[in-house]
């Protein structure tokens, strides 16, 4: 009778799955940047994504009219995904565990080029020096 109490008990918590839904949210000051997340197309901000694994990434950011953003994220792991406790919240937990990550960036307008005026400049100085002036 007590190996049945003991079966029963094994098989219930079998069945007591747990999930861990990953995602990340991208903002940007202003939105509408398209985002790279390891040089993959995402989405324009506020864009997601959900991943399985933590650690770092490089997200990048781009728009025209302001500098292009490149920056690694740490994505690190809560208490409850590392080992050995992330083989019980993925496994046996019993409810569905979100871990939402937000990151926002803030974007700077772009340089005005200075490349054609610089051109010029090394030009005129080529020219002197081949004159010898």
């Amino acid at each position: 009778m007590r190996w049945k109490w003991i079966s029963l008990l094994i098989l219930l918590a079998l069945t007591q799955v747990g999930c861990v839904h990953r995602r990340v949210t991208i903002n940007s000051y202003p939105s509408g940047a398209l985002v790279k997340v390891e040089g993959k197309d995402i989405g324009y901000t506020p864009a997601s994504f959900d991943f399985t694994w933590y650690g770092t990434r490089e997200v990048q950011l781009l728009r025209d009219g302001y500098e292009t953003h490149t920056e690694m994220v740490d994505i690190n792991a809560p208490w409850y995904q590392k080992f050995p406790l992330d083989f019980v919240s993925d496994n046996f937990l019993g409810r569905h565990v979100t871990d939402h990550r937000q990151f926002s960036f803030q974007l700077e307008p772009k340089r005005t080029d200075l490349s054609s005026s610089v051109m010029q400049r090394a030009a005129a100085l080529r020219s002197e020096g081949l004159h010898g002036q």
